[in-house]
């Protein structure tokens, strides 16, 4: 019987849970005792689409142009990377700063009933001809997935006329997973079938490849490759700031490692299946225990134990005790985080190092990682709220109403807006990440905590659309079903 390759959809494996409100303990009971069981909620407020995190994920590829076959509110929410992209150029210091070429075929009513596909034909023909790109990726939506236009079809019929262009289709159709995330799967699988054909190249000494998502900071990019450097590896960093050239460059890499592991788990495994490339499986580095760890996981994959151990040592040594400065001013508070799964987790951990004390935590999926990450901090923290939720800003506006924290780490536009002191845990633009990035982030968290007027003058000159009834019910009135 042969293998069954991965679909791309997350819910396909067990053990994926997308709607919950419980407790720390509870959840990581009822998840041992294999009691969770998927839920949905009777009312949502939004939800994040797989299509934006696939196009997320390949936006600032050189030499590239993106076609959405969609309407053209479906690359609204595409803002934030096009933000990150034309920073991320700034900081790289590109002086002539572009944006990403995206074209929406824009499929309307009269698409719907007599199908887009001469749309869709007709964009990726005047997309090649005026930009002359090396790739053209061309992402099916929910409205394009509706009606059964062919992507498929036609990327295959443009590659014989366009033989210099590499047409890549990617199936993110919104409506086919809840986890986001998927988005990145879709992405990848298209790039391992249409760019990497399982074709095997010579391996590269000291090779490894670094997936990275557009939230990485460059900061975090250098301090990741110092690290990696110390240990003798050389790193093909992708796909964020990549090509052509250096994506081919994948199946000769000794290993990979991805700094976000919801990012880019599901394809290292591709590889290692496709072209028996090992791979570490391990945490955001984030906070010194998440660093240490992310750190060792590579360093074992390549028999650099040794090697790391003394690394970090050093590391320590000049870190801690810069840290215990930090963990004076910020020790005792109470935070509430929000954030992706591999950042949220990692922040949370991040936040023993100074000291604080975690309330709640609110993040889109759990799984068999975030067990592991629960049961860590079960021992640290006395008990705390766990919000699974694919962008519900009513449910969070109502438990940081009630918990009253100190400090916000995540995504801050609804906690700002209630007061709370606020520190953004998905910043693209500064550092995070590793050794460094965390005596940054502990500092800018302990600076907002001083200096929170900016936010209290917010609350009162801004009304969240919630009316005060709602702050008194329970935050997760509405998901039903589960446990």
């Amino acid at each position: 019987m042969g293998k069954i390759k991965y679909s791309g959809v997350r819910e396909s494996k067990s053990g994926r849970i997308n709607d919950l409100g419980t407790t720390g303990k509870e959840v990581e009971e009822n998840f041992k005792k294999g009691c969770l069981k998927k839920a949905d909620r009777s009312f949502a407020q939004g939800l994040q689409c797989q299509q934006i995190n696939s196009m997320a994920a390949l936006m600032s590829l050189k030499d590239s142009v993106f076609i959405s076959h969609s309407p053209q509110g479906c690359v609204g929410c595409s803002i934030m990377a096009v933000d990150m992209y034309r920073v991320g150029q700034a900081h790289r210091g590109i002086k002539n700063i572009k944006n990403p070429r995206i074209i929406v075929t824009n499929i309307d009513q009269k698409s719907v009933v007599f199908g887009g596909e001469q749309k869709l034909r007709d964009s990726v023909k005047k997309a090649v001809e005026q930009y002359n790109p090396k790739l053209a990726f061309i992402y099916a939506s929910c409205a394009s997935g509706i009606i059964g236009d062919d992507i498929d079809a036609i990327a295959s019929d443009l590659q014989q006329e366009y033989p210099d262009t590499i047409m890549v289709p990617i199936h993110c159709e919104g409506f086919k997973s809840k986890i986001c995330a998927s988005g990145f799967d879709a992405a990848f699988l298209s790039i391992n079938k249409y760019i990497l054909k399982k074709e095997k190249v010579p391996k590269e000494k000291g090779l490894v490849n670094l997936f990275a998502p557009t939230t990485v900071s460059f900061a975090d990019q250098k301090e990741m490759e110092r690290m990696l450097s110390q240990i003798g590896i050389q790193v093909n960093y992708i796909p964020f700031y990549s090509s052509l050239e250096k994506i081919k460059k994948i199946p000769a890499a000794e290993a990979s490692t991805s700094i976000c592991k919801v990012f880019a788990d599901e394809f290292m495994k591709s590889l290692w299946e496709d072209y028996e490339i090992p791979y570490s499986h391990t945490v955001m580095p984030i906070g010194i225990r998440n660093t240490d760890k992310w750190y060792r996981g590579i360093a074992k994959v390549l028999g650099k134990e040794k090697e790391v151990e003394e690394i970090i040592a050093m590391e320590h040594k000049r870190i801690e005790p810069l840290v215990a400065e930090i963990r004076e001013r910020l020790q005792g508070k109470r935070v509430f985080i929000c954030g992706g799964t591999g950042r949220s987790f990692a922040a949370a951990a991040l936040i023993d190092d100074f000291g604080m004390e975690l309330v709640g935590l609110e993040t889109p999926t759990y799984d068999d990682d975030a067990q592991v990450d629960i049961e860590y901090l079960n021992g640290i923290h006395k008990n705390f709220v766990v919000d699974i939720a694919n962008m519900q800003p009513f449910e969070q506006a109502n438990l940081v109403k009630k918990l009253k924290p100190d400090a916000f780490i995540g995504v801050p536009e609804w906690a700002a807006k209630l007061g709370i002191p606020t520190t953004h845990v998905l910043d693209g633009k500064r550092p995070t990440m590793g050794y460094d990035g965390l005596l940054y982030l502990g500092n800018k968290i302990a600076d907002q905590l001083q200096n929170p007027g900016f936010n209290v003058k917010l609350a009162k000159h801004v009304k969240l659309p919630y009316k005060d009834s709602w702050y008194e019910e329970n935050a997760f009135k509405y998901i039903e079903g589960g446990v």
